[in-house]
C-alpha cells in the first residue's frame, strides 16, 4: 500500500516514522524538502506536489499548521483534490475548522473519493512513541478500513461519527485545557501570594478529590446524566468556599476573573433555590443558555468507563 504524508513537522515527522517502521511504503511532501530527508533516507519517495502525492497513493495525510495552510494543501492548484484518485481516502491529522472540514469532504465527495478529520491528541511525545488517540470523523467504513494504518500511527484510534465531528471533540478538548490552565494559574497564584510555597502547594491539592480524578471525570456523576439530587456534595456550601477563595484575593491584589466569574455562576444557581441540589447544578445554566438538554443514560455511561482502556484506576467520585 502506498500512504501520502504532508506536513513533516514536529508531530507529523514522528508520526510519518512510525508508519515506516510499522512497513508501509511512504510517498512524503513538506514545504521543506529538508524535513523529509530522514524518511527519505528509510526508504520514502519525495513528491515536489500535494498533487503529486495524492495521485500516487490510496490513502493519504495531513498533519498541518492550521486551516490557511490545510486548505492550500487541498484545494490548491497543485493540491490534494486535483489529483485524488476515485475511492481514495484523505485524513487530515490538524487541528482544524469544522467549516473547512465539511468544504474539504464535499470536494472530496464530488471526485469520488473520501475525506476524514482525524485530529490526534498526545503531544510530541505520544506522537513520537505512539501513544496517540486519533479521533475520526467521517465514513464509518473507511475508517474501519484503513484502521490498521491509523494503528500504526496510535494507540486509541476512535471513531466519533461524521465529518466535523472529530474536529468538534478536538477543539472541545483543548478549549477545556486551557480554559483550565486559566482557572488553575488564578487559584494557584494567589495561594502562593498567600504564601504558600509553591511545590508544597501543588503535592497538597493534587491529592484533593480534583487532583486524584481525570480532568474530564468531573463530568461522570451529575453532568452526563442530569442527576443533581442528592446532592454529593451541596451548592450553598461549595458557594462558601469559592467566596472565601475570591476573597482572599481580593485581600492579596490577586485579580480572579475566572474564579469570580464561577462564583457568580454558583449565585445564579442559588437565586434559582437550589442551595441543597448539587454543587454542579450551576452547570444547568450553561444549558439553558446554549439551547441543550444533556442527560446520559446511566447505563450507557457506565458500559463506556468499563471498556475505557486507558484509565489506569477508578475514578474517585465526589
Amino acid at each position: 500500500m502506498q500512504v501520502g504524508f504532508i506536513g513533516l513537522g514536529t508531530m507529523g515527522a514522528s508520526m510519518a516514522a512510525n508508519l515506516q517502521k510499522a512497513g508501509y511504503a511512504l510517498i512524503v511532501h513538506d514545504a521543506r524538502r529538508e524535513a523529509a530527508a530522514r524518511h527519505i533516507a528509510t526508504g520514502a519517495r519525495w513528491a515536489e506536489t500535494p498533487r503529486e502525492v495524492a495521485a500516487a497513493t490510496e490513502v493519504m495525510f495531513t498533519s498541518l499548521p492550521g486551516p490557511p495552510e490545510v486548505e492550500a494543501v487541498a484545494l490548491g492548484r497543485d493540491g490534494l483534490l486535483a489529483g485524488i484518485r476515485k475511492d481514495a481516502a484523505y485524513f487530515d491529522l490538524s487541528t482544524n475548522s469544522r467549516s473547512l472540514v465539511q468544504k474539504i469532504h464535499a470536494a472530496s465527495a464530488q471526485k469520488g473519493a473520501h475525506m476524514l478529520d482525524a485530529p490526534v491528541s498526545g503531544g510530541p511525545r505520544g506522537a513520537a512513541t505512539g501513544k496517540l488517540a486519533l479521533w475520526i470523523g467521517g465514513n464509518r467504513a473507511i475508517f474501519e478500513r484503513y484502521k490498521p494504518v491509523l494503528d500504526a500511527i496510535g494507540d486509541q484510534a476512535r471513531y466519533i461519527g461524521p465529518i466535523g465531528h472529530a474536529t468538534v471533540a478536538k477543539l472541545v478538548h483543548n478549549c477545556t485545557g486551557y480554559a483550565l490552565n486559566v482557572a488553575l494559574a488564578e487559584a494557584f497564584t494567589m495561594g502562593v501570594k498567600a504564601g504558600v510555597d509553591p511545590l508544597t502547594l501543588f503535592e497538597a491539592i493534587r491529592q484533593g478529590a480534583v487532583g486524584r480524578r481525570r480532568t474530564f471525570d468531573a463530568l461522570i456523576d451529575q453532568f452526563l446524566p442530569g442527576v443533581y439530587d442528592p446532592p454529593a456534595f451541596a451548592l450553598r456550601l461549595a458557594h462558601k468556599d469559592v467566596s472565601l477563595a475570591v476573597a482572599l484575593g481580593r485581600e492579596l491584589g490577586v485579580p480572579m476573573r475566572l474564579c469570580n466569574l464561577a462564583l457568580e455562576e454558583m449565585t445564579e444557581a442559588r437565586n434559582r433555590g437550589w442551595d441543597e441540589r448539587d454543587s454542579r447544578s450551576a452547570m444547568l445554566l450553561q444549558q439553558e443558555r446554549a439551547g441543550v438538554a444533556i442527560a446520559v443514560d446511566p447505563e450507557d455511561l457506565r458500559r463506556s468507563l468499563a471498556a475505557d482502556t486507558t484509565a489506569t484506576s477508578e475514578p474517585k467520585r465526589g
